[in-house]
This record gives structure tokens, C-alpha cells and sequence, in this order.
């Protein structure tokens, strides 16, 4: 039952009653993705925040130069969203593209704001989950600014190594910020 996951990543944020757990999983719609596709492309509204079930997303963004700059990767447990575009109702500067066959639980902004109104609760754990992405991105500009390119490798692949099989060595190197050419290099000499 894919709502099972869900509810078990909420109880890490806080506390709550099995029927608060069923009454927010019930705004939460079960879709399957294909391989290749996009959730989101750059330009349009991101109309939904989205739960991994099954599955691995590569969240980038493709630059003027027509580069691919990989923010970040979401799996089985974690959340995907471009969460400005959502939030403003913006265009997205944001793809969002299933790299396997996957199944999400997402969350539209009208039930977002429905649950909100309904439950005090959902208020806390969308904070503390906000919280907890802030503090996630900032160790990571960290790690970017202070980290050589193969120590950024080494703790990717080490903290991560259930994503890093899953992934191309562009995708890698598009994630790390270096070109395909220099990964291939930092591999060969480990």
C-alpha cells in the first residue's frame, strides 16, 4: 500500500493519530510515471508536491548554454516539488523527469491549502520538513564551495550509493557541477 511509506515519513516529523494520518493521506493521489517522463518542464506551473514510493527523479534545470544542472535526485521516501513555482504559482525553472519506472503520491496546491485549514498539525509538519530541506541545502552549498570535485564524488557516492547505481555518469557530473570528461577522470584514478 503505497500510503503506508507516506505515513511513516510523517511520523519522523511529528507525532499524530492514525486517523490524522488517514485523513491527510486521503488528499494524496497514487499516479504511476514512466521512465523518461517529465513531471514538470521548465516554463510551466508546478501544480503539485509529489512523494517518492517507487522509483528515482532527477530534478534539473537546463541553462542558457543548454547545459544540465542537476539539483538534486529523489528516491524511494523522499519528497519532489519546485517548490517556488508551486508555492508563487510562477513559471518553473525546473524539470522534474523520472529516470525509472516510478509511483508517486502528490498533493495539489488546493488540497495542500485545504489540509492546512483542516489541520493544525499539517501546519508543523510541513514546517519542520521545510526546515529540514533549508538546512539539507545548506550543507550541500557548503560541501560545493568547500569540497574539491573528488571528495564531492567520494561523499556522493558514499552517502548515496543506492542513487549513484541508479544514475548515467552525465547525471552525476551534472549533479556535482563538472563536466562528464573530469568525473571520468576522477574515476579512473580511484
Amino acid at each position: 500500500m503505497p500510503y503506508q511509506l507516506l505515513q511513516e515519513n510523517i511520523l519522523k516529523n511529528v507525532k499524530m493519530s492514525p486517523s490524522d494520518l488517514e485523513f491527510i493521506c486521503k488528499y494524496f493521489k497514487p499516479i504511476s510515471v514512466n521512465k523518461g517522463e517529465f513531471l514538470l518542464q521548465q516554463g510551466n506551473i508546478c501544480k503539485f508536491e509529489g512523494f517518492v514510493v517507487k522509483g528515482c527523479f532527477r530534478i534539473f534545470n537546463i541553462d542558457t548554454e543548454g547545459k544540465e544542472n542537476t539539483l538534486y535526485f529523489a528516491v524511494k521516501d523522499w519528497w519532489l516539488m519546485d517548490i517556488d513555482s508551486f508555492m508563487n504559482q510562477t513559471s518553473s525553472e525546473l524539470n522534474i523527469q523520472a529516470l525509472e519506472e516510478s509511483q508517486i503520491l502528490i498533493i495539489d496546491r488546493t488540497n495542500k491549502e485545504t489540509l492546512y485549514k483542516e489541520s493544525s498539525i499539517v501546519e508543523k509538519l510541513f514546517r519542520i520538513m521545510s526546515q529540514k530541506a533549508v538546512a539539507a541545502w545548506q550543507r550541500r552549498l557548503i560541501r560545493n564551495h568547500g569540497l574539491k570535485a573528488k571528495e564531492r564524488y567520494s561523499y556522493f557516492v558514499n552517502t548515496y550509493p543506492e542513487i549513484a547505481l541508479k544514475l548515467t555518469d552525465r547525471q552525476i557530473s551534472g549533479y556535482l557541477g563538472i563536466t562528464h570528461e573530469f568525473l571520468s577522470k576522477i574515476k579512473r584514478k580511484n
